[in-house]
């Protein structure tokens, strides 16, 4: 029997644990009666087709509700979406104090200007080499490379040891904005002795180590140097240094930059007041574009994913009211596809191409580097912790059980496998699942929080497979039919078997209703349902679908 009394280092995903996004994890020390906890991240996934009308998809936050009096503080690594895009959703449940690196806290702060009603987040400024004390844990906040400005690991340190929480890393020994992972203050933790490292796993597949980013900047300024007419350049919009990188090589080339996209404009202004683009050219904006010639401009734009309303699509479709591209334009890729938009993005590099418009990518030349680890830097990063337990975390099951064998190969002693919902003891003796907690799916839909059910968003999908029929039935005090039965229907076909498709159905539905005896007509819900059975039933004859059907009878 385990001993309830001992206390003990709990780690808890809740999300980006066996699927890519929506990070978030508690760390839990104390007795299983008795636990302080804290939130590491609290990130989002965005919605596809099937989900229709979702805005975001959040992490299952119930576990946390259930403990929230003993949960101290949200600490975010890096402000990256899925690290920290679900905060003004779910604060307003949580309320918890927010720690966060400057460039977070400014993201987080512009973000929340944008949304009407958003929450007033109270935010703990954090910088690389700092340590603070939250509830039982003390944190030490280490630089980490990665493709966003101020990514931290963690060093959490408890009574149990030092578990190494990496957030998003790389090394990159020529990054395009400072600050390097510290491989100093790593080997010095190492040296010190680690419990555990809680590690990414995003390139866990990839063998090798990653090119730096000051590679891939010779690379775009290669590209638009040679380029003939305009060039677009689209990227995610958070890689500060990728950002920069353009700025400069559109300067060298004799180019200005105008940025097209919310949320661009938004990164560039937080990172510009941080000092992050001292010494580039100013940036212009979409009514500059006719005032510089075609060879002189670079667009840096949004919409690397295939977002359909980003600017991107809206050039690959020529719906952009101010600018335009033409034949012998070039547009960059200077990022990698996400799993789930490869198809919007081929698209529009198919839009691009039917007018004439030149496409380079990253299999073209070396205008992109992935922000996380490939194998031989995880290799170094096991090299210098030397941890007794790996947590592989951040990946879906093909990334974290690649991460384990590697892991193996490291020498470490004990290699977990853990995903979202588990409870995972840090234990030398026996680290293992000792729980399982509710986790899973919500989403942001407007200004409702919820799960499918709740936000309708799981009849929205039925509806999208079988469309709708709405019937009106009128019965007097005798039970007759007062009227002919109306029916409209929805997303069904207009005809069924050769007969206008409402005809059809409310011949179904008049038929159900004359089928009963007149005194079960009394009963107005049995009707109801009778009347639903039979139109469902009459387009799954003649058509192999039920539609939803939402009947109306009313005694006149």
């Amino acid at each position: 029997m385990a001993d309830t009394t001992k206390p003990e280092l709990v780690f808890v995903p809740l999300g980006g644990v066996g699927e890519i996004g929506m990070n978030m994890a508690l760390y839990g020390w104390g007795t299983a009666k008795k636990r302080e906890w804290i939130m590491v991240d609290c990130g989002v996934s965005f919605p596809g087709p099937e989900q229709p009308g979702a805005d975001l998809v959040l992490p299952d936050i119930s576990f946390a509700l259930s403990v929230l009096p003993h949960i101290k503080a949200l600490v975010v690594t890096h402000a990256h979406e899925d690290h920290y895009g679900a905060i003004l959703a779910l604060w307003p449940q949580l309320k918890l104090p927010v720690y966060m690196s400057p460039f977070g806290a400014g993201m987080l702060e512009s973000k929340a200007k944008g949304e009407s009603g958003a929450p007033d987040v109270p935010v703990t400024v954090y910088r690389a080499g700092e340590r603070f004390t939250i509830g039982a844990f003390e944190l030490e906040a280490i630089s980490m490379a990665h493709s966003i400005p101020e990514p931290m690991a963690l060093a959490i340190r408890t009574e149990a040891g030092t578990v190494l929480h990496t957030g998003d890393w790389k090394i990159d020994h020529d990054p395009a904005i400072t600050p390097k992972t510290d491989e100093n203050r790593l080997r010095q933790i190492g040296a010190e002795g680690v419990l555990a490292v809680v590690c990414d796993s995003t390139n866990a597949l990839r063998e090798g180590e990653s090119p730096t980013e000051q590679a891939v900047a010779k690379g775009l300024a290669d590209v638009i140097r040679k380029a003939a007419g305009r060039v677009a350049v689209t990227t995610f919009s958070s890689n500060v240094g990728r950002i920069r990188s353009v700025a400069l090589a559109a300067q060298e080339a004799g180019r200005s930059v105008i940025v097209v996209g919310r949320s661009l404009k938004r990164v560039i202004d937080v990172a510009s007041e941080l000092g992050y683009f001292d010494g580039c050219p100013p940036f212009l904006g979409e009514e500059d574009y006719n005032l510089i010639p075609r060879g002189n401009s670079v667009i840096l734009c949004t919409g690397s994913q295939g977002e359909p309303r980003a600017a991107l699509a809206k050039l690959a479709r020529g719906e952009m009211r101010n600018i335009t591209l033409n034949p012998d334009d070039t547009v960059v890729f200077s990022s990698r596809t996400i799993p789930g938009n490869e198809k919007a993005i081929l698209a529009i590099k198919n839009g691009l191409i039917d007018m004439g418009v030149r496409v380079v990518e990253d299999s073209d030349a070396l205008v992109h580097v992935s922000g996380h680890p490939r194998r031989g830097e995880m290799r170094q990063l096991y090299s210098w912790l030397k941890p007794q337990i790996a947590v592989p975390v951040h990946g879906e099951a093909a990334h974290l059980s690649a991460h384990a064998q590697l892991a193996r190969e490291c020498g470490v002693p004990h290699v977990a496998r853990v995903r979202n919902g588990d409870m995972f003891v840090f234990d030398t003796d026996n680290p293992v699942v000792i729980d399982q907690v509710p986790h899973g799916r919500i989403y942001k839909d407007g200004s409702v929080i919820g799960d499918e059910e709740e936000t309708g968003i799981a009849d929205r999908r039925r509806l999208s497979f079988s469309g709708h029929v709405s019937v009106s039935v009128l019965l007097d005090n005798r039970g007759d039919l007062v009227d002919d039965v109306e029916c409209v229907s929805l997303g069904l076909p207009r005809s069924l078997a050769g007969e206008d498709v409402d005809v059809m159905l409310a011949k179904a539905a008049r038929g159900a209703v004359l089928s009963m005896g007149k005194r079960a007509r009394a009963d107005l819900d049995a009707v109801q349902e009778a009347v639903r059975r039979a139109v469902r039933a009459a387009a799954d004859r003649e058509w192999g679908r039920k539609p939803i059907a939402t009947v109306f009878v009313v005694q006149v």
